[in-house]
């Protein structure tokens, strides 16, 4: 099996090729990370790197987040990546809004390459601190996806312990293990947990705690 640390090589090839297909300028590269933060689908982060030999050399970050993938397709993983894309031009070629802000100008930027905004704090509108989007019909990204998506171009890997049930995704909790089991006092039912070699005598009867095998 190839190493699953390439499956970085497979977001930068889609991050050139949609850069390409979608923005009308030379963005510069930047770091691509799997961040797993809750509520957000991804984050972009301006310069938030910075080179351990030469400090002033920066680059950004954008993070995805593989709980989300589970559930989703490739195309609607990638949009996530364009999503993050229009902050990324923003901050080389526009004017951010405060931080996490999703602004008038980003989401002009975002109807343009062909996703549509839609604000989670003001319903109807495009902006606001928390925007999510859907993929427009026919719009650049829907075709320039479609065209990437037909050489064969998959992405592969995706959170373990996320399960998607009914249009929802919810992570999975393992059950805990249990270190310990009940005793009962036959005389009066009294009842103790404990660990399974424990040897316990009823404090009212003075009769041993008969373990029980199911509680």
């Amino acid at each position: 099996m190839a190493s699953p640390t390439q499956e970085y090589e497979a977001y930068q090839y889609a991050y050139d090729y949609l850069k390409k297909e979608l923005f009308d300028v030379n963005l510069p590269p930047c770091l691509i990370t799997f961040q797993r933060q809750r509520r957000a689908y991804g984050y972009f982060y301006s310069y938030g790197f910075a080179d351990r030999n030469n400090p002033t050399l920066r680059t950004d970050e954008i993070a995805l987040n593989p709980d989300t993938f589970v559930g989703c397709t490739d195309k609607e993983i990638l949009s996530t990546l364009v999503h993050e894309l229009c902050h990324l031009w923003q901050a080389h070629e526009g004017k951010p809004g405060r931080s996490g802000y999703h602004n008038r100008q980003w989401a002009r930027e975002m109807m343009r390459v062909g996703l549509q905004p839609i604000s989670l704090d003001n319903p109807g509108k495009m902006t606001g601190q928390r925007v999510t989007h859907e993929i427009i019909p026919g719009g650049r990204f829907d075709l320039a996806a479609d065209q990437l998506l037909a050489t064969g171009f998959r992405l592969r890997w995706q959170s373990a312990d996320v399960v998607a049930l009914n249009g929802k995704v919810t992570m999975k909790v393992a059950k805990p293990k249990r270190n310990k089991v009940k005793f009962t006092c036959d005389e009066c039912g009294q009842n103790a947990w404990a660990k399974p070699r424990a040897r316990l005598i009823c404090g009212l009867c003075q009769e041993p705690l008969a373990r029980q095998e199911r509680w």
